[in-house]
């Protein structure tokens, strides 16, 4: 199976003086990765997600590794790859890098739960089945292009 991928620019909004982007910034374009995958990957955007089904997806252990400044002007290919499904928890790696140049590594787990009640709950089976096609993956997939704005 592939690897989610999307494009995002660095902006100038992402810059710190030095017109690299400043560290923060790059959790912000880690997090539109996730939600473009949970909305383009799995059709469960998180409007639906939020609003409509009382869940939500909170970050509770994440991990980078920053390899190489990144610029205004540079395009980054981000990938997005499953590494454990558990009952209602994800591990993903989300790799950056610009003209195959390795920017960032991310490890980062997820946890669904219910916003109204603030407890976890298990993965539909229908959305643990769209998981899975992203497992383990090299980066192969098609790429969704964003601004990384708002």
């Amino acid at each position: 199976m592939a690897a989610f991928q999307m494009q995002q620019h660095v902006r100038f909004q992402h810059c710190d003086p030095a017109a690299i982007v400043f560290y923060p910034r790059y959790f912000e374009m880690i997090n539109l990765t996730v939600e473009e995958w949970f909305g383009t990957g799995l059709d469960w955007g998180f409007h639906r997600m939020h609003e409509v089904d009382d869940r939500g997806i909170p970050t509770v252990r994440i991990s980078v590794d920053f390899s190489a400044p990144s610029r205004l002007g540079d395009v980054l290919d981000w990938s997005l790859a499953v590494q454990r499904i558990g009952s209602s928890s994800l591990d993903v790696e989300i790799v950056a890098r610009c003209e195959g140049e390795l920017r960032l590594t991310c490890q980062s787990t997820l946890v669904q739960f219910v916003k109204s009640t603030g407890r976890p709950v298990a993965w539909s089976a229908g959305i643990r089945e769209k998981m899975r096609a992203f497992e383990d993956s090299p980066m192969a997939n098609s790429t969704i292009n964003s601004t990384g704005g708002s």
